[in-house]
């Protein structure tokens, strides 16, 4: 993994700094995690399939061993997280933002940084499994469906998408 310093973008919605993930970013990481599914992805997916995509019981000792293996950063505002995201290799495993800091630019930024950093280590082909509410981000950045998914998490049956982005 690159060597990492903390960055500041300005956009026209939002001024944020990215940085790498630390441990003690992680129980903030799952409160937000737990409401952003629960507002954002309401839309598109039931009560039932919110709680058990998200029932508000992390293993946070699991979380942070994850983010610390893959290449994390956060996106920070006054010192607030209002995104995170992380990747493995080429696949991007999670991305959330802050339910109250949407279409303000804080995603792309996120994607644009570890996708930057992957193309650095030699990486070429991403990866994700887009939520419902995702997929059109992902297809902006060009990511394409690859094949329509059903997940079942706690007995509940979760579509997403197996999205592909090939920069070869």
């Amino acid at each position: 993994m690159r060597e990492y310093h903390e960055k500041t973008i300005s956009g026209a919605k939002c001024r944020m700094n990215i940085r790498r993930y630390t441990s003690a970013d992680c129980a903030e990481m799952a409160e937000l995690f737990y409401n952003t599914v629960h507002t954002v992805n309401a839309r598109d997916y039931t009560e039932v399939q919110l709680n058990a995509w998200a029932n508000g019981s992390i293993d946070l000792t699991a979380w942070d061993k994850s983010f610390s293996e893959h290449n994390t950063i956060v996106a920070t505002e006054d010192g607030i997280i209002v995104g995170f995201g992380d990747m493995d290799g080429g696949y991007l495993d999670r991305l959330y933002v802050h339910r109250d800091h949407q279409r303000q630019g804080i995603a792309s930024a996120i994607v644009s940084e570890l996708e930057a950093q992957a193309v650095a280590s030699g990486i070429s082909v991403f990866t994700t499994h887009a939520s419902k509410t995702a997929k059109p981000f992902f297809e902006k950045r060009g990511y394409v469906a690859v094949r329509k998914r059903k997940v079942i998490r706690g007995g509940v049956v979760l579509t997403n998408y197996a999205m592909e982005k090939r920069l070869d």
